[in-house]
This record gives structure tokens, sequence and C-alpha cells, in this order.
């Protein structure tokens, strides 16, 4: 005796499921006004499943799998370039990087009474209560990146517009987030701009800083990444996507700011 056909079909599947097929976790997204699944591999590598309401597991099973070559080579690009920033301990001769170079840490009483951080004899020197205040000891080694990195960078800004033929933007050095630096033009359009660079920048070496650089300055001339905009980097700095695709190995792999848990 053959079953009714309602009962050959699945549940439909609903906002918030969880899917698995063939050893890949789907989280499920359904939409009255959505006409076809879709699929989505989201920056930490989980997936998103995008059904149309109603529409049996069963079908989402056969569109995952029909699918799943796709999604398996987008997971391997995810792994390949997800983010791989490390935790830092605020202890004696944790390694720091500075414009390409390393150095340890020195956690002292033997420091300025601001509490700030100074790099003397190759040493980071820290003071012992920012050592042992997590919050503070990363607001002081922050502080120590956006002053050394300003400095830095002052010196290379007027060199880099001048070949770019730009006028030279005003420079802060700051926390930007996931972003190495930004451009925002005048108010009133005459007046100077501002470049802003992420203190976690300076720890790459200098060669990719001043990509970082140059390619904030072509902004002066150009928003956005337009084909013009290329070609102005291009004419700047000829080995430019050389540089960015470093920058992007290099950056997943720089201190963004997480102090971790000494446990020793």
């Amino acid at each position: 005796m053959t079953a009714p056909a309602s009962q050959n079909l699945a549940p439909p599947l609903a906002e918030g499921d969880q899917l698995t097929v063939d050893g890949l976790l789907l989280r499920v997204r359904a939409g009255a006004r959505r006409k076809r699944f879709a699929l989505t591999v989201e920056p930490d590598a989980s997936l998103t499943l995008h059904v149309p309401e109603g529409r049996p597991s069963r079908e989402a099973e056969d569109f995952v799998r029909a699918h799943s070559a796709w999604v398996r080579s987008k997971l391997g690009v995810r792994e390949r370039t997800r983010p791989l920033n490390p935790a830092k301990r605020l202890i004696e001769g944790e390694v720091f990087r500075y414009l390409g170079r390393t150095y340890r840490l020195t956690v002292s009483d033997d420091v300025s009474a601001d509490g700030r951080v100074r790099l003397i004899a190759g040493r980071l020197m820290l003071g012992t209560a920012e050592a042992e205040d997590p919050g503070r000891g990363r607001a002081a080694l922050v502080d120590w990146y956006s002053r050394a990195g300003c400095a830095w960078a002052a010196g290379r800004l007027q060199p880099w517009a001048a070949r770019m033929a730009v006028s030279e933007p005003s420079l802060e050095v700051c926390d930007l987030g996931q972003r190495w630096g930004s451009y925002k033009p005048g108010d009133d359009g005459q007046s100077r701009g501002r470049m802003s660079l992420g203190w976690p920048l300076f720890q790459l070496p200098m060669h990719l800083v001043d990509y970082v650089i140059a390619h904030e300055l072509a902004h002066v001339r150009v928003p956005g990444h337009r084909t013009d905009f290329w070609r102005l980097l291009g004419l700047a700095l000829p080995e430019f996507e050389v540089r960015r695709t470093e920058l992007d190995e290099l950056g997943r792999r720089m201190w963004m700011g997480e102090i971790a848990a000494d446990k020793t």
C-alpha cells in the first residue's frame, strides 16, 4: 500500500532551524517573499541557508548537496583568510612588533610616572602597575603605537603626497577597528582632509605601511575604488597589487589589542 503523498514530504523548514547535510551545519533563514533557495558563507565560516517559507527540508537538503562543492571551496577560502590575530600577555619577555621588527616587553617599576610605554635599548618598557591591570596595560601599549606610528608616518606623508600630486592631509593614528586606514575630505571642500591610520598597522613592515599611506592618499583625489583610483595608485606604486596581497596575509596575523589572561 502506498503512503499518502503528504507523508512522503519532510516537514517544512522554519526561521532559526538548523540543518545538517553531509557534515555541513547550516542555520536556516526563511522568508515569505523568497522564491529560491540560496546559500551564504558568513565571515566566521558559518553557513546560512535561505529558504522560501513552507518548503520541505528534503528539497533544501537536495539543494545543499547540489552545491556542496561550491560551499566547500568557499569554506577553504574563509579558512585561508580568517584572522589569526593572537592575544598578548602583559608579562616579561612577551613579543611585540613595530615596523616589521620584534621587541621584547620589560615589566618594571622603573618607568616614568605618567605610565607611558617607551622603547629603550631595544625593549618596550611597561610599568608594573599597567602590567597588572589589563585595561591600563592595553591602553598604554596602544598609546605607544599611536605616538610612535604618528611620528614615523608624518615623515612619509609629504614624499608620497608629492609623488601623487595631491595635497597633504592632516594625520592621526587611532583605533579604527579592523580597518588599516581611512581618509575624510575637508568639510568645505577647501580645507585639508584627514587621514586616519589604525595603530595595529605599525606592527607591519615599512613597505606595507607605505602602501596603506599611498592608498589613502589616492582617495584625496579619487573617492571610492573606481578604475581611476587604482590607476592613480599604480602610477605612484606599480607593485601595489603585490603589497595588497602581502598586507592581507600578514595583517590577519597581527595583534589587534586582545589581552590574554596570564595562566602561568
